[in-house]
């Protein structure tokens, strides 16, 4: 089992940047990002068609490169926490915790006793085919698996003091769009109510000693809810940054065409 790049980079003192994906599940992706010098990426199955199969594959392409490889499983579920960490990944963030039961739940699925109750799998994907002593391993990866919940409800902000204590949560993700949907306010993200959320969830992220993380669309973001205090950001999807770039480049090409 490879080092988790998320966790050594906050080990370092230093704020771990990521990216999403969503569309581009290709063999070539993991260098592609690595040569971006993102330091993880979280493959989105709650939004996209990417099946099992499909995070198999990812999960042996992002082997030989130095990226922390997480995935965001469609609902929690233990089979889909514990295909994914089996597969390879050095994490799995769950969608929509919205109390401490739930947190409990996807711990124990990600986790091997005494933290959890995961199976164990010995010799496949997760040792990279190869024997292992179980307890050693076992220990590391309690030790190097990293968990996210995400708070995209008001259920989960009123819970998020529950779901921050839970033992083996390591990171609050706050999903911009849901939890100001779920608050009546969808995409207001300058609504004081949407950003007395962002405040409660980085403080009780911080007083627990847990990460404070979100996806930013823009510099704008990037740069505005840093200053809340997010110690960790994914910047946007792998969609977004696509087409974004190509509506500049047609754009500015069609301005040479006119001369």
């Amino acid at each position: 089992m490879k080092p988790n790049r998320f966790k050594q980079v906050l080990d370092e003192g230093k704020m771990p940047v990521g990216h999403m994906l969503l569309e581009f599940a290709t063999r070539g992706m993991p260098q592609i990002l690595e040569t971006t010098g993102v330091d993880f990426v979280v493959l989105d199955m709650e939004h996209s068609g990417f099946a099992m199969a499909d995070i198999a594959d990812m999960m042996a392409w992002f082997k030989p490169t130095t990226l922390a490889p997480f995935v965001r499983v469609p609902q929690i579920e233990y089979h889909f926490i514990a295909r994914s960490l089996d597969a390879g990944a050095l994490g799995v963030m769950a969608p929509d915790v919205r109390n401490a039961a739930e947190a409990r739940s996807i711990v124990e699925a990600a986790k091997y006793a005494p933290l959890g109750k995961r199976g164990v799998a010995i010799g496949t994907a997760n040792t990279n085919y190869k024997s292992v002593d179980p307890e050693e391993f076992m220990t590391y990866a309690n030790e190097n698996t990293t968990v996210i919940c995400q708070i995209e409800s008001q259920e989960g902000l009123e819970h998020v003091q529950d779901i921050a204590k839970t033992p083996g949560v390591d990171v609050l993700w706050v999903g911009q769009f849901d939890l100001s949907h779920s608050l009546g306010i969808a995409g207001q993200f300058q609504h004081p109510r949407f950003l007395d959320a962002l405040k409660m969830v980085v403080d009780t992220a911080h007083k627990h000693g847990l990460v404070a993380c979100i996806q930013p669309g823009n510099m704008a973001q990037a740069q505005e809810w840093m200053g809340f205090g997010f110690n960790a950001i994914s910047y946007s999807g792998d969609m977004s940054v696509y087409i974004e770039a190509m509506k500049q480049a047609i754009s500015d090409v069609r301005k040479l065409a006119l001369g």
